[in-house]
Order: structure tokens, then C-alpha cells, then sequence
């Protein structure tokens, strides 16, 4: 570098050292001694930790099957979404803890979940989770209650008299 004296020399030592096509490797699956991969998933106020390892297709949710602890089929298709995605059905059992929150923000918690450990766990699946939004953590929240309301945003009844 200190060989530079004039812009000359410098523009043929940019041109010169600056690569035509930067490629980028591929990433590598993330997974643990036992062959799983484990993501945090989040939603309103409920954290869900999951691991995704290949299997027969069981969810099991805090120590539960998921159609005991989820039994509205709404929040069971809403755990099925990210293999659907990735055409991956019965291929990954799933073993989740879920705190907080109730049980539509905690079946948010555990689908954000399986798609970040499905995604860690094959790379290839990243572009239809992400295409699809799974990847993207929902940021919607309860307001809070503001002191002189009656709620977040509704007033007490106004009485003129």
C-alpha cells in the first residue's frame, strides 16, 4: 500500500485486486449432535422453542400431541402451514415448548418456529418459507390501556348532563 504515489497507481491497484464475480457460498444446515435443528418462534406474547428433526410426522407440543393441546382444527391447520409450504408433510417430527400468551398467539409461536428450524435445518426451503412470509416474526401487539380511557382507545360514555 505504500507503494501508491499517484491516482494512476491507485486505480490499477483497485481494478486490479477487485474480483469479477463475487460468489457466495451456500449455507450450510444447522444441526445438533442429535440431528436436529431448533429455532425460537414468537407471536403476541407467547415464545415457543422448537426442534425439527426427519421423522414420521409427530408434533408434540409441551409434552402433548398437538391435536390434544391445539384441539381447534384451526390452530392445527395453522402448525401444518409450514410443511404444506415446503412439501414436506410427515417428513419432521417436531418437539415444541410454548409459554405465554393464549392458544392462537402460542399456535403462531410454534408455526414461526418450525419455519425458522425447517429452514436452519434444510437451506433449500428458505425461498418458499420466506416467499410465503413464515420467516417474517408478526409484530402485532395488545395496545395498552392509556390512563383516562376506558380501554386502549375508548373513552368513557360522555354524559352532558
Amino acid at each position: 500500500m505504500s507503494d501508491i504515489k499517484s491516482l494512476d497507481d491507485l486505480k490499477s491497484v483497485v481494478s486490479g485486486s477487485a474480483p469479477a464475480a463475487v460468489e457466495v457460498a451456500p449455507k450450510t444446515p444447522q444441526r445438533d449432535s442429535l440431528g436436529r435443528s431448533y429455532a425460537t418462534g414468537k407471536r403476541k406474547d407467547a415464545v415457543a422453542r422448537v426442534w425439527v428433526k426427519p421423522g414420521s410426522g409427530k408434533v408434540i407440543v409441551n409434552g402433548k400431541e398437538m391435536a390434544v393441546y391445539f384441539a381447534r382444527p384451526v390452530l392445527q391447520m395453522i402448525l401444518k402451514q409450514p410443511f404444506t409450504i415446503a412439501n414436506v408433510e410427515g417428513q419432521f417430527d417436531v418437539f415444541a415448548t410454548v409459554a405465554g400468551g393464549g392458544l392462537s398467539g402460542q399456535a403462531g409461536a410454534v408455526k414461526h418456529g418450525i419455519s425458522k428450524a425447517l429452514q436452519l435445518y434444510e437451506p433449500a426451503l428458505r425461498g418458499a418459507l420466506k416467499a410465503a412470509g413464515f420467516l417474517t416474526r408478526d409484530s402485532r401487539v395488545v395496545e395498552r390501556k392509556k390512563y383516562g380511557k376506558r380501554k386502549a382507545r375508548r373513552s368513557f360514555q360522555f354524559s352532558k348532563r
